[in-house]
């Protein structure tokens, strides 16, 4: 294997504060490595750090990096570079699995060029972090823990996940390349007074509107709006044939709206100031 990622997604908030952290491994061209990047309101942050210093799994959890470490039931920062210092521990409660998996029949196609996974869409956070000498203070906060791994991420694509009062979602639209052809490819999950709802193109999902940082999705009987409001994005790397090489923007914290329809009845409608959001599609004039 030449050409590779893994990462999980570890996003924490606690009243107003929100932080995102990302352990990944990658093969770019045969060499191995691994890095920790972290975004808060403030700013991102990108850690290199070689394969030998990576123990556990490679592609799944627990991970550690360092001495950092990822665990589902919770995570360890303990990082010193000229640019970040970053030093604490968060406590994972019980997490909140989807019932099968978010690719469904496309976990069985070989040579995707991306591969989600959602490991808990809302758990309870406690601990505290300090983060380049600000403190962070989680009492009952809410986390959410999700993963991929492939090659490169889709050319083109929409991601944002929400926790608010009665629930949690996730939804993502991308270009998929699939040889000399290529589809739109939708997931989303949204749990919500105690059920999931998942919405997928293995299961009928068709996007109606994408553009200007606005996205509505429909399958069957069911619509979902999602709206990035105002932007409070910072640069990422994303892996391009294995290598973090991509730069993206991403929100950890930001502003979006979202509706979710029954026909014409409204389940939820509501903004929010702690959405995450990655909006990458190129929207011509």
């Amino acid at each position: 294997m030449n050409n590779y990622f893994s990462g999980w997604y570890f996003k924490c908030q606690a009243g107003q504060d929100t932080i995102a952290v990302i352990p990944a491994f990658h093969i770019t061209n045969g060499k191995r490595s691994c890095s920790i990047q972290l975004i808060t309101d403030d700013g991102a942050w990108n850690v290199p750090f070689f394969e030998r210093e990576l123990r556990g799994s490679r592609t799944d959890l627990p991970m550690a990096i360092g001495d950092n470490l990822f665990l589902e039931k919770g995570i360890r920062l303990n990082i010193h570079t000229e640019e970040l210092d970053a030093v604490g521990r968060l406590r994972f409660g019980e997490l909140s699995p989807i019932r099968y998996d978010i690719m469904g029949p496309f976990c069985m196609v070989p040579f995707m060029e991306c591969r989600h996974r959602v490991r808990s869409m809302n758990h309870v956070v406690n601990g505290k972090l300090k983060i380049n000498g600000k403190s962070y203070q989680f009492e009952n906060g809410s986390g959410y823990i999700e993963g991929d791994c492939g090659r490169s991420f889709p050319k083109e694509y929409a991601w944002t996940q929400c926790t608010f009062r009665e629930g949690s979602l996730m939804l993502s639209v991308a270009k998929i390349p699939m040889g000399p052809f290529g589809f739109t490819g939708i997931i989303s999950v949204i749990h919500w007074r105690g059920m999931e709802y998942r919405l997928a193109t293995y299961l009928g999902a068709k996007v109606e509107k994408i553009g200007w940082g606005t996205i509505v999705i429909r399958q069957g009987k069911y619509t979902l709006t999602a709206r990035l409001v105002e932007k409070k994005s910072h640069p990422l790397y994303a892996p391009k044939g294995g290598a973090m090489t991509r730069v993206i923007h991403e929100s950890a914290s930001c502003h979006a709206f979202y509706r979710f329809q029954e026909e014409d009845r409204t389940l939820f409608a509501f903004g929010s100031d702690q959405a995450a959001f990655e909006y990458e599609y190129q929207d011509k004039v």
